[in-house]
């Protein structure tokens, strides 16, 4: 069995649009939702499902569909980098499928979403059609507040749609990558200054990990400031490697580490990574997972007696 996993972020934290966004995935056939988030402070709904190659395409332009007719961009504000409705839509294999296989999808997904709904679509990843796209920072640069005039400069002429800014619903990013985890760490400070900081110490281009993409945010409710990571390739980079970084920097601006959590689905590998390091295991492997050694058993066929 193939198994892909998407997971669109889309721009928006109105209840009633994500209902509604989310509704489109649970009605399209052999697609399956795992998890999804969303907060005020980022204005933004991550989600997550796994599919085969067909239904998870579909399920992404039904949820796309949904999410740039509801979605107005000229009133959205939030602390995340965004420039569309429909942000970033990638495309991650799993199970029985290639990265090749995945660049495919995603090319497939974004020509439909450009035609059926007339708005500029990147590829990045490695989807990417040059290197400057692979990397989403890039596409993203001035967010969607600079699109208008961005979109207009020949080397950042869109993979697919039109190259005119489209008010309403922005412009859309697409790809295939690795399974990366989305990891945020909650500061026991409203100084949203040395979170920033803090972040800048672990993001990739301002000196921190190859693999680390960090930004600062506040977070009102709780009168707190939270780091938000994205770590792209968790094997080159592990999990703990980063946090005992992230409790240097803390350490160096008083700042106490209360609380964090990951953003969507938890890959098993980083948390593997993790136990090993701080429990000091030796022998710990996906294999030795109890519910991993189950399912791998009864994949194979194996009886228990």
């Amino acid at each position: 069995m193939e198994v892909i996993e998407c997971v669109p972020n889309f721009s928006t934290s109105d209840s009633q649009i994500v209902e509604q966004i989310i509704e489109k995935i649970k009605k399209t056939s052999e697609a399956f939702l795992l998890d999804y988030t969303f907060d005020a402070y980022y204005n933004r709904l991550v989600v997550s499902f796994v599919g085969n190659k067909h239904s998870v395409v579909e399920a992404a332009l039904n949820a796309s569909f949904k999410a740039i007719e509801l979605i107005d961009m000229r009133t959205h504000k939030g602390q995340h980098p965004r420039i569309g409705a429909v942000d970033v839509v990638p495309f991650i294999p799993i199970k029985n499928v290639t990265m090749k296989e995945c660049v495919e999808l995603a090319k497939k997904f974004g020509e439909k979403l450009a035609e059926k709904c007339d708005i500029p679509v990147y590829l990045y990843g490695e989807a990417a059609t040059c290197p400057e796209r692979r990397d989403l920072d890039w596409i993203r640069e001035g967010e969607y507040e600079k699109l208008a005039g961005m979109i207009a400069k020949p080397k950042r002429k869109p993979d697919y749609g039109p190259a005119k800014f489209n008010p309403k619903a922005g412009a859309t990013i697409t790809g295939a990558r690795k399974l990366m985890a989305g990891f945020n760490v909650n500061l026991g400070t409203s100084n949203l200054k040395i979170a920033k900081k803090i972040a800048k110490a672990l993001h990739a281009k301002k000196g921190g990990f190859s693999n680390v993409k960090a930004m600062a945010a506040f977070i009102p409710e709780k009168n707190i400031t939270q780091i938000g990571m994205s770590i792209v390739d968790f094997d080159k980079t592990p999990l703990y490697r980063v946090f005992e970084l992230l409790k240097v920097e803390c350490a160096r601006h008083n700042v106490p580490i209360i609380g964090s959590e990951f953003c969507g689905m938890a890959p098993l590998k980083a948390l593997i990574d993790v136990a090993t390091y701080y429990l000091k295991v030796d022998n710990l492997s996906q294999d030795r997972v109890l519910e991993i050694a189950i399912q791998n058993a009864m994949e194979k066929g194996d009886s228990f007696e």
